[in-house]
């Protein structure tokens, strides 16, 4: 189990007497702080003495996809979880999840029933839906839980909020690509896994309840470069080329279509309050990404010694796990 922190003191007090209240599962929990100045480090290891803990602390922020590598290769478990340091499980959430990979010995991975912790009422995700260009949201995210997604099923990858993978798929494909930092992360970790032949299978029992942006905040410029520049490289690394080469005219019109929404106020734009500010992001978070492009295509060949997919079963599989425009621009990341 996996917990990455950085100056989030008390939501990760909430998450951690989470983890010291699961039942009927057996599990070490590696903290991994990333230099935090808020006294967190202090906290852990004065309040939580009674959990089998292991604290690794950075000097510097190595990002999401750093921290969790570093407790992927201090553990030797055979199935690794992850939670985000805002995101508090029911008490038999890891249970559950372990219960999934152990029916399931294709499934390389399962997602969890994530919900919003200021209003459980909501599915914050429930796995995840991809556009044809790359931008993807949590399966559900927004809507009422009336048991629409009360059912145990095969989705294309878990939100890595609150995550459980098999460790012989992580050597199979490799750890979280650190070039990404953070955000897409998961996606690009479970594409791959997609492609090596694994399964994700969504598990509704396996609830948690997540602060949604808590670390950078939802109109962060940087969280939004991020999210751009990611949503590149997932696509020159990953995608089939039928849809790398059509993804110019795919964004186009998901941009024009979140244009439409976002003059009726809805969906991430409709909600920032500088479009300037918004558009200026997006550019320079692209040209960012141009100039990493060279790295990811070098990668992209690098995934001949795992495929198992080919082109046409990947444009399926993202086909069959598509978001509509009407509900990727309805919503807000």
């Amino acid at each position: 189990m996996v917990v990455v922190n950085w100056n989030r003191r008390d939501l990760l007090r909430a998450c951690l007497a989470s983890l010291a209240g699961q039942r009927e599962a057996r599990f070490e929990v590696i903290v991994v702080d990333n230099g935090s100045t808020d006294g967190s480090p202090a906290m852990v290891r004065g309040e939580f003495g009674g959990l089998p803990l292991r604290l690794i602390e950075n000097r510097e922020n190595r990002g999401f996809c750093g921290a969790n590598n570093q407790g992927i290769a201090a553990s030797r478990a055979p199935y690794i979880a992850l939670l985000n340091n805002d995101a508090e499980a029911d008490s038999r959430w890891l249970a559950e999840l372990l219960d999934v990979l152990r029916r399931h010995p294709r499934a390389g991975m399962a997602a969890s029933k994530i919900l919003v912790h200021d209003d459980p009422r909501r599915i914050d995700k429930a796995g995840h839906l991809i556009w044809r260009d790359g931008q993807n949201r949590g399966r559900g995210h927004g809507q009422l839980d009336l048991g629409q997604f009360d059912r145990e099923e095969s989705v294309l990858w878990p939100d890595g909020c609150a995550a459980i993978y098999r460790r012989a798929m992580i050597d199979e494909v490799g750890p979280f690509d650190e070039d990404f930092f953070a955000y897409a992360d998961d996606a690009d970790l479970g594409l791959r896994g997609r492609i090596a032949g694994w399964d994700c299978v969504y598990n509704p029992r396996a609830v948690v309840r997540h602060h949604r942006a808590a670390t950078l905040g939802r109109q962060s410029a940087g969280r939004l470069r991020l999210i751009e520049r990611n949503r590149v490289w997932l696509v020159a690394k990953l995608f089939p080329w039928r849809l790398l080469l059509l993804n110019p005219f795919y964004y186009t019109a998901r941009l024009a279509h979140g244009l439409w929404s976002a003059a009726r106020g809805r969906g991430e734009a409709g909600q920032h309050a500088s479009k300037w500010t918004l558009a200026r992001t997006l550019l320079l978070a692209d040209l960012e990404a141009l100039a990493g492009l060279p790295r990811m295509l070098r990668k992209r060949r690098e995934m001949k010694r795992f495929r198992r997919l080919s082109g046409a079963e990947v444009a399926d599989l993202i086909e069959r796990h598509r978001i509509p425009l009407a509900e990727l621009n309805g919503q807000a990341s």
